[in-house]
């Protein structure tokens, strides 16, 4: 079955938030525990929920811990955020070919689609799932399966674009094919150790694998 639906997360995938979130993190957890965690510690916490992440470390003040990260992070967010190359092409062409798009985040919706305006993305993803809309994140397969579901598409029509292992995975659990890209802050080998069905140098490789015509 040809696929005619692409499902992207967002963070580190669509838009460049990589800066943003290690900055958000550093803001917090120097907060509650100073010069304790690294650079190279923050970057293991991107990709699960922030509830699942600072439950970790102080369950009774999550909620607290969550608001403080937040609020930083809105603040700086413009600043911080950037674009990778190829993508807004990329998904532009999608757009333009007729297939079927969909954000899959474990952000919250507001947030974003505040890093959706920022990137002049947001017209091209009618829906949008966010951690506030589902009861489980990836990689459980409930928010893929809903993003399929207000697309009116079904896994294996589809295929997810992600740059950690939980967008992997997620794919896997759900049944749909996988992407991942070689510009995670993770690392190219250790998305590859995953096995996803492709790795993408640019995100405009997605085309030609999809057997559309590459950028011009």
């Amino acid at each position: 079955m040809k696929i005619d639906t692409v499902l992207f997360d967002l963070d580190g995938t669509l838009i460049n938030t990589n800066e943003l979130i290690i900055a958000s993190f550093i803001h917090t957890l120097d907060h509650y525990y100073p010069n304790e965690y690294t650079r190279e510690k923050v970057i293991e916490f991107i990709g699960p929920s922030l509830h699942d992440t600072f439950s970790r470390m102080n369950p009774e003040k999550v909620d607290e811990m969550i608001d403080m990260y937040r609020t930083f992070n809105h603040e700086k967010h413009d600043e911080l955020v950037e674009e990778y190359g190829t993508v807004k092409e990329t998904v532009k062409a999608l757009h333009e070919k007729g297939y079927k798009l969909a954000v899959v985040t474990t952000k919250r919706s507001d947030t974003a689609r505040m890093g959706l305006r920022l990137t002049g993305l947001e017209e091209y993803f009618p829906v949008l799932v966010g951690i506030d809309d589902v009861e489980k994140v990836k990689p459980d397969p409930e928010p893929l399966l809903k993003a399929l579901n207000q697309l009116n598409s079904t896994p294996e029509q589809a295929i997810m674009v992600g740059d950690s292992q939980y967008d992997v995975l997620g794919g896997k659990n759900t049944g749909t094919k996988t992407a991942a890209v070689a510009w995670t802050i993770k690392g190219r080998e250790f998305l590859e150790g995953y096995n996803p069905d492709v790795m993408l140098e640019t995100m405009s490789d997605l085309l030609p694998y999809l057997g559309e015509d590459a950028l011009g």
